[in-house]
């Protein structure tokens, strides 16, 4: 069976109540899916050691003449900060 012109023009401007729903079902999956992602990172985050903690590991690491990073690694993290600061 042909669909006709009009046809065609009335599920395109959203006259029939499928696009309608269709529309509210990929909203819905879009919404759920953010809220995975959220759940996602706020567990991430919980996870991460405290800032605080971190700090005190490298201060003790420098105070004991056991932290020596290469060339490599603090160029490394000169290009992540400057990207992340970008980013911003």
């Amino acid at each position: 069976m042909r669909i006709s012109d009009t046809e065609v023009k009335k599920v395109l401007d959203g006259s029939y109540s499928v696009v309608a729903e269709i529309d509210e079902l990929a909203e819905a999956r879009k919404r759920a899916e953010d809220e995975q992602l959220v759940h996602q990172v706020t567990a991430d985050v919980v996870a991460m050691p405290d800032r605080e903690e971190m700090i005190a590991e490298l201060q003790a690491k420098i105070a004991s003449g056991e932290y020596n990073p290469s060339g490599d690694d603090i160029a490394d993290a000169m290009i992540r900060r400057s990207i992340a600061d970008r980013i911003r």
